[in-house]
């Protein structure tokens, strides 16, 4: 009895060593990142949630080749309790069948998702940029998703441009009354011929409600909730509180960095300052990063310049920022995460995940191949 008791120990010693030799201890970013399963994170433009212990990554499910792009699976879910090694939770929001007339049909594309945690509801809400089926990129809706468990699965709401019928808070009498140049014309998000105002980009939009693109959410210290993203043909950033629900807009929102073309939105705050990290409009292809600080949420938001730092091509190391990370439980530690994206077979894309570090009210991010948690 004895020697069986001894060789069911050694027996267990020695999977527990196997076990433990196969965990994740470091972050090797643009290397393929293997869940428990074994197979390469697929959570794409995505952004994580720390609820009860855990970190949850929700991000875009890409399939292979140059259709992956389009949205034919849903927004897939992996959780942690370290942030080196992911659990598969699954397909938290599917895609509808193909012929169902939904706006998340399979084929539609859906960017950039992001869930955050209601208190008063005890819920989670999930935001997404949603493009309908065949459209491209002329629809700029936001959807909004629910569920009452984190990993799903989330009953899609709506989906529908933000603050239809509302100016922003920092409009001027003149976008309320004036001439609409734009009116019954679009510019694909790259470039305008005139700066915004000149064309009264929000007024053409006004009661449709505004373009919502690259975005992000965020939950401030009082539990409100914004909603941050690329409006007016791309070209200008809107910050937009949403309602006690989480699952619509107020009618509040100011606009930030006026014609400068704000793509990829991530933020964060640290010591009261609210912290912004942005990238140019270049399409799949990186370019050069951008920063700002702010003491208010809603503006006025002061540009930083480019925090990387030995970033000899000016790419922002060959990645396209998603989410900053607060790391929990570790004073002044946040992650950039990014994403290094392989339109060609969009499967492939890879995860930059890179430490950030401070110096008065600016941060800094540089390269590591290799790194791990303070």
């Amino acid at each position: 009895m004895k020697n069986k008791l001894f060789s069911l120990l050694i027996a267990a010693i020695i999977l527990l060593s196997c076990d433990n030799s196969n965990k994740i201890r470091s972050f090797e970013p643009g290397e393929i990142w293997p869940d428990n399963n074994g197979i390469h994170i697929n959570a794409h433009g995505g952004g994580i949630l720390f609820h009860k212990g855990k970190y949850y990554w929700f991000g875009e499910h890409k399939t292979e080749g140059n259709t992956g792009n389009v949205a034919n699976v849903g927004v897939h879910c992996y959780s942690s309790k370290d942030l080196y090694n992911w659990q598969d939770e699954g397909i938290a929001l599917a895609v509808m069948p193909e012929g169902s007339g939904s706006p998340i049909e399979k084929g539609c594309i859906l960017e950039r998702p992001k869930v955050i945690y209601n208190k008063k509801n005890n819920n989670y809400v999930m935001w997404f940029h949603l493009e309908p089926k065949g459209g491209g990129y002329t629809g700029a809706l936001s959807g909004v998703a629910v569920s009452d468990n984190i990993t799903g699965p989330y009953a899609f709401l709506r989906a529908a441009r933000p603050n239809a019928g509302h100016w922003p808070l920092n409009a001027s009498e003149q976008m309320k009354s004036g001439a609409i140049p734009s009116e019954g014309k679009y510019y694909g998000g790259g470039s305008l011929p005139a700066h915004p105002d000149s064309l009264n980009l929000v007024a053409r939009d006004f009661g449709g409600g505004q373009m919502a693109r690259d975005m992000t959410l965020f939950v401030d210290d009082d539990q409100k909730a914004y909603h941050i993203y690329s409006s007016e043909d791309n070209s200008t950033l809107h910050i937009a509180l949403l309602n006690d629900d989480y699952t619509d807009h107020t009618g509040i929102y100011t606009r930030q960095f006026l014609g400068r073309f704000m793509e990829a939105p991530a933020m964060f705050k640290k010591d009261s300052k609210y912290y912004l990290m942005m990238s140019g409009c270049t399409g799949w292809a990186p370019n050069q990063a951008r920063s700002a600080v702010a003491d208010d949420i809603l503006g006025e938001w002061t540009e930083l310049g480019d925090p990387c730092i030995g970033d000899n091509d000016k790419k922002t190391f060959h990645s396209q920022s998603t989410f900053i990370l607060p790391v929990q439980g570790r004073k002044n530690q946040y992650i950039y995460m990014g994403d290094r994206w392989t339109p060609k077979n969009a499967i492939d894309g890879r995860y930059i995940w890179l430490p950030l570090e401070f110096e008065g009210d600016k941060f800094f991010i540089r390269q590591h191949n290799e790194w791990s948690l303070k």
